[in-house]
């Protein structure tokens, strides 16, 4: 498929951009699709994090759902009344305003919430890492997802670790209300008009593209694709093995923990059942609709699953059984129709919707014609001087 020239590129960029932001204004602020529409934001910011270390750097995880809980965890401690006897019962409060500002419990703004999470999630990312570095392909899965379920785990029977006068978690009864999102300049976000949480999300995603884009063009970058082709003969040529992988892992992680804390808030619960091993699952399913390593093929892949799942099986699909005469609903069987969307994938598009220009040439013109293709606006194949 030819490269589109770059003026036409950038227009589209910003013709995407422009269509995003605008969006909100012609539906309705309370409505059903903008709230499938900042889920599916979320999830974006998510599949980009995992994209880092699955697509990048060709480190299988299966346990991406832990930082979902952390970051999830992060707000839900320092942004609730989860710890209502801190200050005497006062509450701890942290550039906040509105009836937050009121409550016992801790209340920091989102944006420290944020850095927080970052923070955390950034340190277990790496923590994962490190018993991974001597492992490859089928074993990392394995240690990742023990680490998912693990957290997982904690998160359920959390409620029975207390220490310093408060749990570790609140279990299966969840840490709830979370607060809503409070900006400077702004009014505290409501659930009645979600137009201000769908723009937040919209933000998140075009930084964590920004981001995505930078790394992919840089020298780390580089050294992932690197780490993902050849990982004895990216060591022999001078890659850092252990700082490259602890990064794939720490970025990715990040991505993860700052999603999970805008669900906190957006979902005004942090709750365990939400971080089940089928949610990794989920996000894999996107990275792999999208195209292994393909940033915009990630975002069409998270988009697509997102509005299957949350609105297409549910609202359009989920009575067809019931026409036919079958006695079960569509939503039962979603798991079972991702596995399927994969397979067909699998046989017809291997390599994505929006495929990697190198696992393009990889899975459909054939490896040889690597040696061919030296395209100058192919990031893969440029090389810059530190």
């Amino acid at each position: 498929m030819p490269e589109l020239p770059r003026n036409v590129r950038i227009a589209l960029t910003v013709a995407v951009i422009a269509f995003g932001a605008l969006l909100p204004l012609f539906v309705e602020g309370g409505g059903g699709f903008i709230d499938d529409a900042t889920l599916a934001l979320a999830y974006v910011v998510m599949a980009l994090g995992l994209n880092i270390i699955v697509g990048f750097a060709g480190l299988l995880d299966l346990g991406y759902v832990a930082f979902f809980a952390i970051g999830a965890y992060t707000m839900g401690y320092f942004g609730s009344l989860f710890h209502i006897n801190v200050n005497g019962g006062e509450g701890l409060h942290v550039l906040v305003a509105g009836p937050a500002a009121e409550l016992p419990g801790i209340h920091a703004n989102f944006l420290i919430i944020v850095v927080l999470a970052i923070v955390a999630t950034t340190v277990a990312g790496m923590l994962i890492g490190l018993p991974t570095l001597r492992l490859r392909g089928d074993y990392i899965a394995i240690v990742t997802l023990a680490f998912g379920e693990i957290v997982g785990r904690i998160a359920i029977n959390g409620d029975e670790i207390a220490g310093f006068g408060t749990k570790l978690t609140n279990g299966r009864q969840g840490i709830t209300p979370v607060d809503k999102i409070d900006l400077p300049f702004s009014e505290p976000f409501t659930a009645l008009n979600l137009r201000p949480w769908y723009w937040v999300a919209f933000t998140m995603v075009l930084i964590v593209l920004f981001v995505n884009f930078r790394l992919r063009d840089s020298r780390l970058g580089r050294a992932w694709i690197a780490l993902r082709e050849d990982e004895v003969a990216a060591v022999s040529m001078g890659v850092p093995l252990v700082k490259t992988k602890l990064l794939a892992y720490g970025t990715g992680a990040a991505f993860g923990g700052v999603s999970g804390a805008f669900l906190g808030s957006y979902l005004n619960t942090v709750n365990a059942d939400q971080f089940q091993f089928a949610f990794s699952i989920f996000i894999l399913a996107m990275v792999i609709l999208g195209g292994l390593g393909s940033i915009w093929g990630v975002v069409v892949g998270a988009i697509a699953l997102s509005f299957i799942n949350n609105r297409l099986i549910p609202d359009v699909l989920n009575d067809v059984p019931e026409r036919i005469g079958l006695d079960f609903d569509l939503t039962e069987l979603s798991f079972g129709i991702f596995g399927f969307l994969l397979v067909i994938m699998m046989i017809l598009r291997p390599e994505g919707l929006i495929p990697e220009r190198r696992r393009q040439l990889e899975l459909g013109e054939g490896i040889e014609d690597l040696a061919k293709t030296g395209d100058d606006d192919d990031p893969v194949y440029q090389a810059r001087v530190p």
